[in-house]
């Protein structure tokens, strides 16, 4: 795995109730049974992520696309890099968080913002 994706992968794992599964050859990282973040990191890396509210601000970047599967049309938004490329590690976080706090139970999502 890429040093990128290994920090991507930490992060998303850093929030509570967090698990990671590996389903169709890709990293899914899931809080409580429900994916927020979807990564695959060979021959460059793929994040796709919900952005309830910056979706429009990801897809005017280059990198950015619509999630496939119909995923997009609900807001999941697909990040691409190739295997030179240098991916805003800072602005990926960003969205792994807005698509964490999208998916995760308002209870849990309640209780970040508390200790925030």
């Amino acid at each position: 795995m890429s040093r990128a994706g290994e920090r991507l992968l930490k992060y998303a794992l850093s929030f509570p109730e967090t698990a990671e599964s590996r389903p169709w050859g890709e990293t899914a990282i899931k809080v409580k049974g429900k994916i927020f973040l979807v990564m695959k990191d060979e021959d460059g890396l793929k994040v796709s992520v919900k952005l309830p509210e910056s979706r429009e601000f990801a897809l005017d970047r280059d990198f950015c696309m619509p999630t496939h599967y119909g995923l997009g049309a609900k807001g999941w938004v697909t990040a691409q890099f190739g295997p030179k490329d240098k991916p805003p590690a800072g602005l990926l976080e960003a969205w792994i968080e807005e698509s964490y706090r999208a998916i995760a139970p308002k209870k849990i999502v309640a209780a970040l913002k508390s200790n925030s």
